[in-house]
């Protein structure tokens, strides 16, 4: 066998481990932050909402009725398609959202924000999550994921540190990416 196919097999094989350990550590983060937030609702008695289809992106996890996550109380979508004949499915615009004011002890938004158009239309989503909850939970995909870098509709790049939720526009054409910043504990946006 050539030495340059042993290199390529061995890069090739490098990077799909790579990739099997960011998805890894992806899920375990959005396990966390799901159980977070239906410890949260159950502490202050509320019911939960799920923001995004319990389906995601994939038929073949409605075609075995396995869910990406819990199904919450509530379960919003924009798309009616994601949330049929899931219990408690509403279809919903996440930026405005048809409940009144801490509705929900809390509120679960797995890899959504980042399919929205702009920053302004993320931070709208999360102040919107913020009025119908007492605390908001998110989940999003990792630079470091292959997949997140090619799916043509993220838009956004998204992360959490310490309450914090950054949010920067992907593909600015502008050459600038201007970091925009919501703190998810006291609902303010810079």
């Amino acid at each position: 066998m050539p030495i340059a196919l042993i290199i390529i097999i061995i890069i090739i094989a490098g990077i799909a481990v790579w990739q099997l350990a960011v998805w890894i550590s992806e899920i375990r983060y959005k396990n966390r932050q799901c159980r977070a937030a239906v410890d949260c609702s159950r502490k202050r008695q509320k019911p939960m909402l799920i923001a995004g289809g319990p389906w995601g992106g994939h038929s073949l996890r409605r075609r075995f009725n396995m869910p990406a996550h819990t199904q919450g109380d509530v379960c919003i979508d924009i798309k009616a398609s994601a949330i049929l004949d899931w219990p408690n499915g509403i279809v919903a615009d996440v930026t405005y959202l048809p409940f009144p004011d801490k509705t929900f002890g809390s509120a679960f938004a797995s890899h959504l924000l980042e399919h929205l158009p702009n920053t302004i239309s993320a931070k709208q989503a999360l102040a919107e999550l913020s009025r119908v909850a007492d605390e908001v939970f998110i989940a999003y995909p990792s630079r470091q994921s292959l997949p997140a870098w090619l799916i043509r509709d993220h838009h956004l790049w998204v992360w959490q540190k310490d309450g914090i939720a950054h949010l920067t526009q992907r593909g600015n054409g502008s050459g600038t990416n201007q970091e925009e910043l919501y703190n998810l504990t006291d609902g303010q946006s810079n």
